[in-house]
């Protein structure tokens, strides 16, 4: 059976050249030829011999999605709704900002992870993505940048799916993106996000890029993510904040924590004073995020949301409110493929 070339890194494709009698240098080329050149066929790298070309036709194939639909927002955000090649839909956005474009790729067709909130939830994983399926949502933005005259300069790891449930297929996203043989994307400018599994942060912290590490947090005690986000019954709030000072400690890099602001839920200056009880001493920065509504749930107003922000500047938390992005066309992860799903059933 073919394998998609896109699910190869470089290092990959070296041992698997290598372990066919081909030179390691080759991978090289066809990295070049087919990232920086963006070729999509084979026969086209003619500074490959032609006998190598015809194996390599033979044995890979340039995996494709299918747009579905492409909603663009007031601000430029835009949001995809990919099919793949077995029918499945999935979801990707370029994100448009002062300092670069930005993609925000989907790594699971569905979620386990079963956050009440969240719109990615309301479907279970039906599979998780290959690595050449993460990359060529990253080439499919791109694509979209270089007709412009720009490119694409950061990832974020946040979209459908939780990350860490794939684990090993997003750490060869990331080292293909990263490459400078690839997307050249700097590793400081890929950010994975996490909703807490534990033994993954500690894993994460021997992994050699030094890409940013994102939490998704929202509620700062476990009475609350219990009820809202199931993974704190697998690993709490001790075991999670353990193993993100493990993650400091190894890496020396700063952790991002998210914290979606819902209206009557975990908006009160209560939940303020025990999120900066939990964050003390953490080297990290709180995200506040406004909530997408998606349902039952609603966000938090402007006032609330402004005195839960001033109340941890107030005692030291470094805290920044995310600028939105996107609220007009349902760019909250999994909302506009649980509308094409019910429009097609």
């Amino acid at each position: 059976m073919k394998a998609n070339i896109y699910d190869y890194s470089r290092q990959s494709l070296e041992k698997y050249l290598e372990e066919r009698g081909s030179k390691k240098f080759r991978a090289t080329q066809i990295f070049e030829a087919i990232y920086r050149h963006r070729l999509t066929d084979f026969s086209a790298i003619t500074n490959l011999k032609k006998e190598f070309r015809e194996r390599m036709r033979e044995e890979f194939y340039f995996g494709e999605l299918e747009t579905v639909k492409e909603s663009v927002s007031a601000d430029g955000t835009t949001k995809y709704l990919f099919r793949l090649h077995d029918r499945n839909l999935i979801e990707t956005v370029l994100m448009r900002h002062d300092y670069g474009n930005s993609v925000c790729v989907t790594t699971q067709v569905g979620c386990n992870m079963g956050c009440l909130f969240c719109a990615s939830g309301e479907t279970k994983k039906i599979r998780d993505l290959s690595a050449g399926e993460m990359v060529m949502q990253a080439l499919a933005v791109d694509e979209k940048l270089r007709r412009e005259g720009e490119r694409l300069s950061h990832a974020v790891i946040m979209g459908i799916g939780e990350p860490f449930d794939n684990y090993e297929n997003v750490l060869e996203f990331i080292k293909i993106i990263n490459d400078p043989k690839g997307l050249a994307i700097g590793s400081r400018h890929i950010t994975v996000s996490t909703c807490g599994i534990a033994p993954k942060i500690y894993e994460f912290s021997e992994f050699p890029l030094q890409v940013n590490l994102a939490v998704s947090l929202h509620f700062a005690t476990d009475e609350k993510r219990d009820r809202y986000m199931r993974v704190n019954k697998a690993y709490n709030l001790k075991t999670l904040f353990k193993a993100l000072r493990h993650y400091f400690d190894k890496t020396g890099r700063r952790v991002t924590i998210e914290y979606i602001l819902l209206s009557g839920i975990n908006d009160s200056l209560e939940d303020a004073a025990a999120l900066a009880s939990l964050v003390r001493g953490l080297n990290c920065y709180v995200n506040l995020i406004p909530y997408n509504e998606t349902g039952v749930f609603k966000r938090s107003s402007v006032q609330k949301s402004r005195a839960f922000f001033d109340y941890l500047m107030k005692r030291g938390i470094n805290v920044v409110t995310r600028k939105e992005q996107g609220h007009d066309i349902a760019a909250a992860c999994g909302q506009l493929r649980v509308k094409e799903m019910i429009c097609e059933d």
